[in-house]
């Protein structure tokens, strides 16, 4: 678990990107120990299942940071603007979606290191510029926000509840 620097009282940046790393960390923790059907079991009547909720995540890293602020999107095999990065099609493997948010943290923790606060960027789907520090929040409490959708999903799966990973010992 990724913890804030000085209790949170450090760099505005070092503190926006601790609480995301803290629910990103939270989002793989509610993934551990469960099997290729239970991590794509759909839990809801919509469909929500705690692989497509990661696929999803993934997708949004890379826009609202890399194609946002100009990075380079990886090629996607499906279409996030039709909602096909909510749900895992039978040819899609968990370590293939793991590795994808992987990636997709990977490329935006690129572009947050590169780039000040207050760099606007444009994403294709708005017709507004939004800040880099308004990106940061915006994921910070997107991925909070499936992070708890997770963990409902893992407590009705088999009962594992909790908001981030024990602490060992």
């Amino acid at each position: 678990m990724t913890n804030s620097p000085a209790g949170g009282a450090g760099a505005e940046k070092d503190v926006l990107r601790a609480s995301l790393d803290r629910h990103r960390d939270a989002v793989l923790w509610k993934l551990d120990g469960l099997d290729d059907e239970q991590l794509r079991r759909p839990m809801t009547p919509t469909g929500t299942s705690l692989l497509g909720l990661v696929k999803h995540l993934a997708s949004v890293e890379y826009g609202w940071f890399v194609e946002t602020f100009g990075g380079e999107v990886e090629p996607l095999w499906f279409d996030p603007y039709e909602g096909e990065d909510m749900w895992i099609a039978p040819d899609e493997t968990t370590d293939r979606i793991v590795a994808f948010y992987g990636r997709a943290r990977a490329a935006a923790d690129r572009m947050l290191a590169g780039l000040p606060l207050d760099t606007l960027g444009r994403p294709a789907w708005r017709d507004e510029s939004v800040s880099l520090r308004w990106s940061l929040v915006h994921m910070t409490t997107e991925t909070a926000r499936h992070a708890g959708h997770m963990d409902i999903v893992r407590e009705l799966i088999d009962g594992a509840t909790g908001v981030h990973r024990p602490a060992a010992g």
